[in-house]
Formats: C-alpha cells, structure tokens, sequence
C-alpha cells in the first residue's frame, strides 16, 4: 500500500508541475483576454492542496515516515 501511494504522490507532483508549466506556456501564447491561465494556475492551486491533503494523510496513517533533519 505504501508504494502505490508514494507513486500516486509523485505522479500528482508531475501533474502538478505540468499545470504549472502549462500556464506558463498560455502566459506566453495567448494575446487576447483569454481565460486559460487563470484556468491552469485554478487547477494548480487545487492540485498543490490536494498534494498537501495526501501528504498529512500519509504521515497521519503511518504510510509516510517524515525524517528527523538535524537530530
């Protein structure tokens, strides 16, 4: 259970990365008073809560062992 839930939290970090990428491109692009970066930094941001959501999940379950940095 736990690999397939890391994967499932890396692929949604690449999706999340890609939105990102995607406004970017649509920032660039589009000229017009056009709705889609707006749009993909929407789904960015919801995707990144998501993200955050299964993280504390994780952690919460026991699935994820957060290291102890400096100790």
């Amino acid at each position: 259970m736990e690999t397939v839930y890391k994967s499932a939290l890396v692929v949604l970090l690449l999706v999340v990365i890609f939105s990102l990428g995607q406004a970017l491109y649509f920032m660039m692009t589009d000229k017009d008073d056009d709705k889609r970066t707006v749009w993909a930094l929407t789904r960015r941001i919801g995707l990144s809560l998501l993200l955050i959501g299964m993280v504390a999940l994780g952690i919460w379950m026991g699935w994820l062992h957060p290291h102890d940095v400096g100790q």
